[in-house]
């Protein structure tokens, strides 16, 4: 009988417990079995992790729904800015988030609108912008070195991103880098857009194109060979900022998934894609 005794008594300690750690990490909205819809507008280049990452998530806090705005950075952003509701807000570049930022520099929030919670804000993963070309191009580009003298004679098709997509402004400086005047090369159809990096891959993987500039993770996700990698020095670092947003209806469910964001675990499922950890957020 007193071991009976124990197991009754051990099954609500142990519901107790749980409930206890969900609170702490994940939320007491979703320990108290109330449901929570947290809004979450990611890179177009995430769908993949963050999908598995909430699959992962819903067994931590099954009262928790996911509901994820997967498109450019500059697209999300301009959302944000136009009222769309949005708890999480995860760019692909620094320039989008800053717009949304009053303590960023002024230069760049030239609006002084302040849209991201205070002290919520941070790096969290870093990639790759790197060159992909199409297995039916004959081009013979295996290099940026190749594609800036191919732009340049004028016998290739390069896909990029538009100029209000992160990846866009990352080819932008890789061009300028090469001393290439993009507008000349545009008029000279030897360049292809895209609205977001999803497209570009697209056009890639398709032959519509000769070659495009994505990142490494879409590269990885799309089974496209990676010719080479820009360098900081051609384009800057690809960082990742993250942050709760002021209009957000669950603040508090939002940092604490952006803290599990953070965690060993997910960042195991981003570097399995070919994102890299900040790493002064490893811990």
């Amino acid at each position: 009988m007193k071991r009976n005794t124990m197991r009754r008594n051990f099954v609500p300690v142990l519901m107790v417990v749980l409930m206890a750690f969900c609170v702490t990490a994940y939320g007491a909205e979703a320990a108290n079995g109330e449901a929570v819809e947290l809004t979450v507008f990611a890179a177009a280049s995430m769908p993949e992790t963050l999908t598995k990452i909430s699959e992962r998530y819903k067994e931590e806090c099954p009262n928790v729904e996911l509901v994820f705005n997967f498109d450019s950075s500059g697209t999300l952003k301009t959302q944000i800015q136009e009222g769309a509701e949005c708890d999480l807000f995860i760019s692909a570049g620094q320039k989008q988030m800053d717009q949304l930022d009053i303590s960023a520099d002024p230069k760049v929030n030239t609006e002084q609108l302040d849209y991201v919670k205070e002290d919520t804000r941070i790096d969290i993963l870093e990639n790759k912008v790197t060159l992909c070309v199409s297995d039916t191009s004959d081009a013979g580009v295996e290099s940026f070195d190749d594609l800036a003298a191919a732009l340049e004679e004028g016998n290739i098709l390069m896909a990029m991103g538009n100029s209000d997509v992160p990846v866009g402004q990352y080819t932008q400086k890789i061009l300028a880098y090469y001393g290439l005047d993009e507008e000349e090369l545009s008029s000279k159809g030897v360049i292809s857009y895209g609205s977001n990096v999803k497209e570009v891959t697209t056009q890639v993987s398709e032959g519509s194109v000769d070659c495009g500039v994505i990142y490494c993770t879409d590269a990885f996700s799309a089974g496209l060979t990676v010719t080479d990698s820009a360098t900081p020095k051609m384009c800057g670092q690809v960082i990742y900022p993250a942050a709760v947003l002021k209009n957000s209806s669950h603040p508090e469910e939002a940092a604490a998934f952006l803290d599990f964001l953070q965690t060993d675990e997910c960042m195991e499922i981003f570097e399995g894609v070919g994102f890299s950890p900040i790493p002064q957020n490893r811990g």
